[in-house]
């Protein structure tokens, strides 16, 4: 498992179980009071049949004692442990109970007279382990508004009861605590087949960049009647100081690229001045030096060739300021151009040109020793040193194509892909 899709296991595991430890308790709890309104529910509609003044009862006239007394009997009988019926007035015309009711009816709160006009219900637990619905039903006669009366009634959860409640809420809380554990499996491999999908497109997008950056560069060395060779070695060697140094991300990805394209700007060079075989003259060196600001322009505002753009406008830049073009000193100059300087002038040397025959290592270094604190930073000759000599036994008998190799291997690991 590579590290993406681990991170993306571990950060689904953790929001499925907090979502499964939040949802569960809540779907506990949830099932617990749709229980509890479900037996209060039939208990009311219960009382309300057998109170059914069209069918069974009158709480008026001088039988109603009597009918309340008959009522509340039959409900004691029922779903209740106890039945209290009271008059429009509050008096209690009847009361019945249960055994288990007798057990309980001292400990429950004392109410004044009822006067409420809707049907609710309380939920209590008295003497620890029972489990007391009572509940409050104001009597309308079918078809009227008026209250005619009051029944209040008291039913003690059975344990069968609580069992088969406690059973079925851990029923629900388990299948809601399951469902957020099983959602977040069923994202995982979503999540994984959409980041693949995504990786390889950005794979493909960056691909296309690169190749784009190797051809703008080989075209440049082309026009300088040289291979791009040049250019996958300054960018190798630039590279392999700047990790010396620590630099990562970003900051190595545009050395890279300013590495590579750091000439870029001799597109704008005319012919006769860039292939002139002698020595130029001022005015065509002036013309000459225009290569970096025009390299500038090029790579200026062009996404990710953007970060190019310091090693291009500072690789002529030296360390005590008489480069160009700006005559930039010290650390004034971006360390990505300090680096590229150090690989770029080592090449150079070390290099078969058409007009020289390339230089040996000893007399290399001594010319980029002597040059140390003048056109070349002190901290990054400090790098470069003791690798130098590993660096130029790699490079010695490179082609075009083997020198590209060397310098994908770091592209690949520095961009990712």
């Amino acid at each position: 498992m590579n590290p993406f899709n681990r991170r993306t296991a571990i950060r689904i595991a953790a929001v499925s179980t907090l979502l499964a430890a939040i949802a569960s308790p809540l779907a506990w709890f949830s099932s617990q009071e749709s229980e509890e309104e479900s037996i209060v529910a039939l208990a009311m509609e219960e009382s309300r049949h057998l109170l059914d003044f069209n069918k069974a009862v009158s709480l008026e006239g001088d039988d109603a004692r009597q009918h309340a007394e008959l009522a509340a009997k039959d409900i004691a009988n029922g779903l209740f442990d106890i039945a209290e019926i009271y008059s429009r007035d509050g008096l209690k015309l009847a009361e019945a109970m249960t055994e288990e009711g007798a057990k309980v009816e001292a400990l429950l709160p004392k109410h004044g007279k009822p006067q409420y006009a809707e049907a609710s219900y309380e939920s209590l637990h008295v003497e620890g382990d029972r489990w007391v619905l009572r509940v409050f039903v104001p009597l309308k006669e079918v078809g009227k508004s008026a209250i005619s009366g009051y029944f209040e009634g008291v039913r003690v959860v059975p344990e069968w009861q609580k069992a088969q409640i406690f059973s079925n809420s851990l029923i629900y809380a388990l299948m809601v605590g399951l469902a957020s554990l099983f959602c977040g499996a069923a994202l995982y491999p979503v999540m994984v087949h959409l980041s693949a999908d995504n990786e390889r497109k950005a794979r493909e997008v960056l691909d296309s960049h690169i190749s784009m950056m190797e051809a703008l560069g080989r075209a440049i060395a082309k026009r300088d009647s040289d291979t791009g060779a040049h250019n996958y070695r300054v960018a190798w060697i630039a590279s392999c100081i700047a990790g010396e140094m620590g630099l990562l991300g970003k900051e190595m990805q545009s050395l890279i690229a300013g590495s590579f394209l750091h000439d870029v700007g001799k597109i704008g060079i005319p012919d006769a001045i860039l292939l002139k075989p002698g020595k130029l003259d001022e005015a065509e060196f002036a013309i000459m030096r225009t290569h970096v600001q025009q390299g500038e322009e090029i790579v200026r505002g062009m996404g990710w060739l953007d970060g190019a753009h310091e090693v291009v406008a500072g690789h002529h830049e030296k360390w005590n300021g008489t480069g160009y073009p700006r005559q930039l000193a010290g650390e004034a100059i971006p360390l990505a151009a300090r680096i590229f300087a150090v690989a770029d002038v080592f090449d150079a040397l070390c290099s078969k040109r058409p007009y020289k025959e390339p230089m040996g290592f000893e007399a290399a270094m001594a010319i980029l020793e002597k040059d140390t604190g003048s056109h070349f930073d002190p901290r990054v000759m400090a790098v470069f040193q003791p690798m130098a000599r590993a660096v130029f036994d790699r490079l010695a008998g490179c082609d075009e194509e083997q020198v590209r190799v060397l310098l994908q291997g770091r592209v690949r690991f520095h961009f990712g892909m």
